[in-house]
């Protein structure tokens, strides 16, 4: 559900999203089971090849797919996610998130995360999510 000023509750979620913020993401848009994550790589964050380590990518990508699967409004966490690398990202990189909804059945749903650096597709990730409270009412878990 979006406010008039087009904020949802992805929104709400990510103001009070710590672990998201401490590594510098940024939510650049979400609504309509949709949203678009950004992060740069920095030198914390790379790994003992002096490449990204792969985490902090899972991590962006499950950030989006967070967004996305909120931004519906009933509490929606994570039910599992997978993700293929495709290439090697850097210190300096700005990598974004792309995270659409593919279906929403009941309390499930299966989202795709793109992530990218510029044009360039370095991973792909899938999440399973699970609604967790009831919509409108009260927000009382099942």
């Amino acid at each position: 559900m979006t406010g008039d000023d087009g904020r949802t509750a992805a929104h709400d979620m990510f103001d009070a999203d710590v672990a998201s913020k401490g590594l510098g993401i940024e939510l650049v848009s979400a609504g309509g089971g949709a949203a678009v994550a950004r992060m740069r790589v920095t030198a914390a964050m790379l790994n003992g090849h002096a490449i990204g380590h792969g985490g902090f990518v899972f991590l962006l990508a499950d950030t989006a797919f967070a967004l996305a699967c909120n931004s519906h409004g009933p509490a929606t966490v994570a039910a599992g996610g997978e993700i293929s690398f495709l290439r090697p990202v850097r210190e300096g990189d700005v990598l974004q998130a792309y995270a659409t909804e593919r279906v929403r059945h009941g309390r499930s749903g299966i989202y795709d995360v793109t992530v990218r650096r510029g044009d360039e597709v370095v991973a792909e990730f899938r999440g399973r999510s699970r609604v967790v409270a009831r919509p409108a009412q009260g927000g009382a878990p099942y």
